[in-house]
């Protein structure tokens, strides 16, 4: 068994720089921030060379999207952040603050409805890099999807954006054809033609925008672009669904918006310790919501900000 010297204050303070310690050992994965899951070919390869050089030259890659080179050194540590900052690489992610977003690859994908790479970017500058000394009372966890597919489970984070489609219905172009193209192609059978006119149950409907642009008689030609929220989610030992926000967002500074509150909510509101989940369930999703969509909370924004809380750590989930 070896001997282990990196006292418990020296382990801290790297976690708090994004090194975690490999146990049994004093050595320490270093975890390098990828902003949204994307790095450049020139990143690619300075990683590569920094895990030679300082760690044992095993990368891994994280469920949050971050990059993780194993293996370093307590006393390489400070080497390998210079290294790897000339390629723009910076390590962290971890502590009871806005954590990496996370994101899938958007337009990329057949099915991509926003740029989630884009949007996720935006978030990572003002709530991952803006709010970066700023202390939660938990982690808090940001999760962007381009469709309703949900592959990076949206509603299983403390934030959740979905991307959405609105259908656009024309019902004047409507022929009420007997094999409507539209009712084939909805995955969600929320679209039906009764008594010779298309209908969309808006109950049903998703907003994944498989219909626009397949009536052949234009009825549904075009869609609005929208955001659908999900605050409370949470994944771990204690499994919370997110719920979503009534409304479905049609502009993208409105939605950044509502993020920004919900942290400053739960800065505010929440107890050291417990989930933005927890704090929701205590305090209700419909006051919850209904301060998101209002701005009284960005009122008091600096108020809030220079407020002395969650000054001690103590996680309770």
């Amino acid at each position: 068994m070896a001997t282990l010297t990196i006292s418990a204050e020296d382990e801290k303070r790297v976690k708090a720089l994004g090194f975690l310690s490999n146990k049994g050992t004093d050595n320490f994965s270093g975890r390098i921030i990828t902003v949204n899951g994307k790095i450049s070919a020139e990143q690619m390869v300075c990683i590569g060379e920094a895990a030679r050089l300082y760690g044992n030259g095993t990368v891994t890659f994280t469920t949050r999207l971050t990059v993780e080179v194993q293996g370093i050194p307590y006393e390489k540590i400070e080497d390998f952040r210079t290294f790897i900052e000339k390629e723009g690489l910076v390590t962290g992610g971890t502590g009871s603050k806005v954590r990496p977003v996370v994101s899938c690859k958007g337009t990329t994908c057949q099915y991509g409805l926003i740029d989630t790479f884009a949007l996720s970017e935006e978030i990572h500058k003002r709530f991952y890099e803006g709010y970066a000394n700023v202390r939660l009372p938990h982690k808090f966890k940001i999760a962007v999807g381009g469709c309703p597919n949900n592959c990076v489970k949206p509603d299983l984070n403390d934030i959740g954006i979905i991307g959405q489609r609105i259908p656009n219905f024309d019902e004047d172009c409507c022929n009420g054809c007997k094999k409507c193209t539209v009712e084939q192609v909805c995955p969600m059978n929320a679209a039906k033609v009764v008594d010779g006119m298309l209908e969309i149950d808006e109950e049903l409907c998703n907003n994944c925008g498989r219909c626009v642009g397949q009536c052949r008689f234009d009825a549904i030609e075009d869609g609005q672009t929208g955001y659908k929220i999900y605050i409370g989610g949470r994944w771990g030992k204690k499994v919370a669904q997110g719920q979503a926000l009534r409304t479905v967002f049609t502009d993208e500074e409105t939605a950044l918006k509502v993020i920004e509150k919900a942290i400053l909510f739960y800065r505010e509101q929440g107890k050291t310790g417990e989930r933005f989940s927890q704090t929701i369930d205590r305090i209700g999703f419909d006051r919850v919501e209904e301060l998101l969509i209002s701005d009284e909370i960005l009122s008091r924004k600096q108020e809030i900000l220079d407020a002395s809380l969650h000054l001690v750590g103590g996680a309770t989930c």
